[in-house]
C-alpha cells in the first residue's frame, strides 16, 4: 500500500507544481504523465486486493477449524456418554457433563466465528475506505478508471454485507 500512497503523493506533487490557468482555479498537467501514474496504481492495487482475499480465506479456515474442533468435542462427549450408561447415577452425571461440554463447545465455536467475522469485516471495511480515498484522489474523466474503482468498491461492499448478514 505504501507504493500506491507514494504514487498518490507524486500525483499531488504534479498538481501542486503545475501551471495555473489564468483567472481560474484549474491547472495544466501532462496528461500522459498522469495516465502513467494511474496505470502504475492499477498494477499495484491487485496486491492489496489479494491480501484482502487472503484475509477472507484465513477467516474461512478459522471457521472450519472451529467447527471441526466443536464436532470433535461433541463426538468425544457422545462416546463418553455411551460408556457411562451402565448406572443411573453415572448416566445422570454423564448427561450433565455432556450438556456442559456441548454448550461450552458451541460457545467457543460461536466466539471464534464471531471474532473471525469481525476481523474480516474490519479489514474489508478498511480496504473499502482506502479505495474510496484513492478514488477521490485519482478521479478523472476516464470511464475506465471510474468503472474499475466502482467495480472494486462494489465487490468489497458485497463482501462486507455478506459478513454482516452471516453473523
Amino acid at each position: 500500500m505504501d507504493s500506491v500512497l507514494q504514487l498518490l503523493d507524486e500525483l499531488e506533487e504534479i498538481m501542486d507544481s503545475s501551471r495555473a490557468v489564468p483567472f481560474s482555479n484549474k491547472v495544466s498537467v501532462d496528461k500522459e504523465e498522469i495516465y502513467d501514474i494511474i496505470s502504475e496504481i492499477r498494477m499495484k492495487l491487485p496486491n492489496e486486493l489479494k491480501q484482502s482475499k487472503w484475509v477472507i480465506e484465513e477467516r474461512n479456515k478459522i471457521l472450519i477449524d472451529a467447527q471441526k474442533e466443536a464436532d470433535e468435542i461433541v463426538k468425544n462427549a457422545e462416546e463418553r456418554l455411551v460408556r457411562m450408561i451402565d448406572d443411573n447415577e453415572v448416566t445422570k452425571k454423564a448427561y450433565d457433563q455432556a450438556a456442559n461440554i456441548i454448550e461450552s463447545a458451541k460457545k467457543t465455536a460461536k466466539e471464534m466465528r464471531l471474532g473471525a467475522m469481525e476481523y474480516s469485516e474490519s479489514v474489508l471495511s478498511d480496504a473499502e475506505n482506502k479505495l474510496k480515498e484513492l478514488k477521490a484522489v485519482v478521479y478523472s474523466e476516464s470511464m475506465k478508471t471510474d468503472d474499475y474503482f466502482a467495480q472494486t468498491l462494489h465487490v468489497l461492499g458485497e463482501n462486507i454485507q455478506e459478513l454482516r448478514m452471516s453473523k
